[in-house]
């Protein structure tokens, strides 16, 4: 019967080898825990994208690129209709009050803004525009109280029927209208079909929105009042301040 062998136990040699493979693999384990958690940390603190730059001064901005509500949102008044856009239109449907609210940069003063806008069914406003002017806000009202009345609410608390803006204005119905907005440091202005409706200067005016949903719509918004509307065409670009336009 063959003899057992007896155990040996291991050389300097091989125990040197041994500790050496031990710290091989302790030293692989670790570098592979600290780069998971530097990639766990990029991943949890992404870097910030850059802030878009100002567009030049006097360029023509898109603020709608006729497909997608890109740059826009919902505005989230209470009982409002649906929002679709429908061959190159932003359709604002038939509530209460349906808006959408621009969520991009936009300008506080010396600017215009340019769109098309039809009323569609319904009838009362159906391109109100609120707008910033400095630090404060207005809605420039195109269609209401009863679909004739455009102005600006409000100006010393006295919304677009009851202070000097208020004007008249016959809306048809499924009729494409042009609209421009000025805001300057001095004054605001605006026209339908090229023809001037507002012409205020604001300085020492109280300017504020008519309280209600309408504050929903700030800083820059559209909105209709139980009426269907179509904007289209909606741009913007910015102005030199008028003590650059002196100066030429």
């Amino acid at each position: 019967m063959p003899k057992k062998p007896k155990d040996r136990l291991p050389t300097r040699a091989a125990r040197k080898r041994g500790l050496q493979l031990a710290l091989a693999l302790f030293a692989a384990s670790l570098c592979g825990s600290t780069a998971g958690a530097a990639g766990q940390d990029a991943g949890a603190a992404p870097a910030k994208p850059q802030a878009a730059a100002r567009p030049p001064v006097g360029e023509w901005q898109s603020l709608f690129d006729g497909k997608t509500l890109a740059g826009w949102k919902e505005t989230p008044f209470a009982a409002r209709g649906k929002v679709s856009i429908q061959d190159g239109t932003i359709i604002l449907g038939m509530g209460a009050m349906t808006g959408i609210n621009w969520t991009n940069w936009f300008p506080k003063s010396n600017y215009e803004v340019r769109f098309e806008a039809a009323r569609l069914s319904g009838s009362d406003f159906f391109a109100g525009l609120t707008f910033p002017v400095q630090d404060s806000f207005l809605t420039w009202i195109n269609g209401g109280w009863g679909g004739n009345v455009v102005g600006l609410s409000s100006l010393d608390d006295n919304d677009a029927s009851e202070n000097e803006t208020a004007t008249v204005a016959q809306f048809q119905n499924n009729r494409w209208y042009s609209f421009r907005l000025r805001v300057t440091d001095e004054l605001v202005e605006a026209w339908i079909d090229d023809q001037e409706v507002i012409g205020v200067e604001y300085a020492g005016r109280k300017l504020s929105l008519r309280p209600g949903d309408i504050e929903l719509s700030a800083p820059f918004g559209f909105a209709t009042y139980s009426t269907t509307g179509g904007l289209r065409k909606l741009e913007y670009r910015l102005l030199a301040p008028p003590a650059d336009d002196a100066k030429r």
